[in-house]
């Protein structure tokens, strides 16, 4: 069995009983890990919600490939992407990622405002309810972000993060191939390369069982990432598990982390830089589902200094507490400036006949 991470686990329910300790043990963990475990109770999404989306993930991925194709990823971040067509680390990559991914935007009168594959067309007020309770989840943990920073306003990050009006936020879907349909894949290969989020907030979903999500630690390991840590087990869902992406990171300081993760081949056998081996219970050798809710602020949210002692008190150590992340580091104006920054480095091809300031 491989070492794994420790994590914290934390029920945010009921967070109105004890909102300043559950708001201070967030804060701790996204300092001093990036990530951190929402356990789920069923109170903000439900369990038939999640078991829904997984079901309507797979529906999608095994429809026709040229349905797919109608629905390739465009540069405002939405739509079908294909195995190989997203390289997350460029630097150290030979190969694109073994995954398909399917971005969700904003929908609009539950339908979406982009092509969808046709057999999952019946199932579009579905993703739109799934994709606002994931949204409405992000701003109750961005409100405890703030009581727990001491931000005055305390909502001070949920209002930059209103449903209403343009963001970069996205529900995606993704499947990974299992190790045997992938015979191209060598031993340096990894499912998905090193890279850490984008956005303010990330939620995590997954299924029992599925191995493959490792973070980089400070001592610079790879660790797993268990899909049920201990005392989740006998849940009815596996926690959520939330990360802190680049922009909210830049935004408070680098007080909380953005942690570089991947997703890798795992197994009992490969426990060396291209693998930390497998937890006890979980296997590779099924094809992976997960989905995944980026929270984006609105677009044109000024990242200016966050009304807070604290994170003004950790002012100039950005770039220590970052380091390896270039992305936080730099002086950005808007969340939109920043996401189109990442875009532009994660898809290669799609951005590679244009000049880095040529607005989509």
């Amino acid at each position: 069995m491989a070492n794994t991470t420790s994590i914290p686990i934390i029920d945010i329910s009921d967070s109105q009983g004890d909102q300043a300790r559950i708001a201070e043990e967030l804060v701790d963990a996204a300092a001093k890990h990036g990530f951190v475990y929402i356990r789920n109770t069923g109170r903000d999404i439900s369990v038939s919600q999640v078991g829904q989306a997984f079901s309507i993930s797979r529906t999608l991925f095994q429809s026709p490939l040229e349905d797919k194709q109608r629905c390739k990823i465009e540069k405002n971040n939405q739509g079908w992407s294909g195995m190989h067509s997203e390289t997350l680390d460029p630097k150290t990559q030979r190969v694109g990622d073994f995954k398909e991914g399917f971005n969700f935007g904003a929908f609009s009168n539950n339908r979406a405002t982009q092509p969808v594959p046709k057999s999952i067309e019946p199932y579009e007020a579905d993703l739109a309810t799934f994709r606002e309770s994931c949204h409405a989840l992000c701003c109750k943990l961005l409100l405890l972000f703030g009581i727990g920073l001491g931000v005055n306003p305390s909502d001070f990050f949920t209002r930059a993060h209103s449903p209403d009006k343009a963001s970069g936020s996205i529900l995606r879907f993704l499947y990974y191939p299992p190790p045997s349909a992938v015979s191209s894949a060598q031993e340096a290969d990894v499912r998905a390369g090193a890279h850490s989020d984008y956005g303010s907030v990330t939620l995590l979903f997954r299924l029992k069982g599925q191995a493959g999500l490792e973070i980089l630690t400070p001592a610079n390991s790879w660790v797993p990432v268990p899909v049920c840590p201990p005392g989740t087990e006998n849940d009815p869902t596996p926690p959520i598990l939330v990360n802190i992406g680049d922009l909210l990171s830049y935004w408070t300081n680098g007080l909380l982390r953005s942690t570089v993760h991947r997703v890798t081949f795992a197994s009992s056998e490969r426990k060396n830089d291209h693998g930390a081996g497998l937890v006890d219970g979980e296997s590779a050798t099924d094809p992976r589902y997960s989905i995944v809710y980026f929270c984006h602020p609105t677009n044109d949210t000024p990242l200016t200094a966050v009304p807070s002692e604290r994170v003004r008190s950790f002012q100039g150590e950005l770039a220590t507490t970052n380091a390896g992340n270039p992305y936080a580091e730099r002086k950005v104006l808007t969340a939109e400036e920043h996401l189109k920054m990442r875009l532009q480095a994660t898809y290669l091809q799609m951005y590679s006949d244009e000049g880095s300031g040529q607005k989509e």
